[in-house]
């Protein structure tokens, strides 16, 4: 059971001693699952409780709004990438101006020490903490020699020797960025590549237009509010997991439907190999449900008519059944 908190007066007052890291941790990606991997080692070793303190909402979001970066996921897929990791809690801090002008020192002392009991904080080379970013990794080396901490460095997954490349075959850094540019350009086998499992978006499935029902492709429609970064408009080939856990599989369609003159961005996913019988029961309205993304087949075309689209999407269909089914 992974505890999680939503502020620091949930944490029990006799919780720890816990080795602790910090982090925004958008994409759960590998880089970060190099880091969290080594803190529950350090944890288990020490008998310690391993800790993660991530911030909601993210940071840019608050300092500068008009050029925050998209979320790669939504705070309930990241608390569930971070739970299924092995963790013992997640202490998620509201990001407030108030929190941004504490001094690293202060923040240390407040959270990571008298909040946390933390014997162990585990952080990247990069780490940057505190009011304006002013800490860093010897200002936090400084501080565990004060309040009697050890501080663990981890190198960076996919710089150092691990066989992770990007289109130029240089080696490259895992990064919450390497995602988004993958998936602004609809490359999620590369973005899956950085995460280390398929993209994924979340949201509440709603009515469309009909039209794919009206051309014998009924799709489930994600509500404009969906959480997770939308990859470039296309067709893809992933899974619908339904409220109940079912995983389908499914053709995904991102766009605005340029056949009829959409103007509108929508995520909507046609699940492929049911049995006919069964398909008129299949609601999935008022669900949330979450689309995962394997694998681009082509880009957004518009077609001359409904009979050249549905002929497409027929083609469509076939391939994604044939994708999927290898894996």
């Amino acid at each position: 059971m992974v505890y999680i908190w939503n502020d620091p007066s949930e944490v029990p007052a006799d919780f720890g001693p816990s080795v602790v890291t910090i982090g925004n941790f958008d994409g759960v990606h590998r880089g970060h699952q190099q880091v969290l991997s080594e803190l529950i080692r350090t944890a288990r070793i020490t008998r310690s409780k391993a800790v993660v303190v991530t911030f909601d909402p993210h940071p840019a979001l608050v300092h500068r709004p008009e050029s925050a970066p998209e979320l790669i996921m939504g705070l309930q897929d990241k608390l569930e990438a971070l739970g299924e990791l092995g963790l013992d809690a997640i202490l998620v801090m509201k990001y407030s101006l108030d929190l941004a002008s504490l001094t690293p020192e202060e923040f240390v002392e407040q959270y990571l020490v008298d909040c946390l009991h933390a014997g162990h904080v585990v952080i990247g080379h990069d780490v940057r903490f505190g009011r304006g970013n002013s800490g860093d990794l010897d200002t936090m080396r400084e501080l565990g020699r004060k309040f009697g901490f050890e501080v663990q460095v981890i190198r960076e997954f996919g710089s150092e020797g691990y066989p992770l490349h990007d289109d130029d075959g240089e080696d490259r850094r895992c990064s919450s960025t390497w995602v988004r540019e993958a998936l602004q350009e609809g490359d999620v086998a590369t973005a899956s590549a950085v995460l280390g499992r398929p993209h994924r978006m979340r949201g509440e499935v709603v009515h469309g237009a009909a039209r794919g029902r009206a051309l014998g492709f009924p799709t489930a429609n994600l509500a404009s509010n969906a959480s997770g970064l939308i990859p470039a408009d296309g067709i893809y080939a992933g899974w619908l997991v339904d409220q109940a856990g079912t995983r389908w599989p499914a053709a995904i369609s991102v766009g605005s439907n340029p056949t009829f003159d959409g103007v509108s961005r929508q995520v909507e996913a046609h699940v492929i190999d049911r049995p006919k019988e069964d398909v008129e029961d299949f609601d999935l309205y008022g669900q949330t449900v979450v689309v995962e993304f394997v694998a681009r087949l082509r880009g957004m075309v518009a077609y001359r008519g409904p009979e050249a689209l549905v002929e497409q999407m027929r083609l469509d269909v076939v391939q994604a059944h044939e994708l999927l089914a290898r894996r």
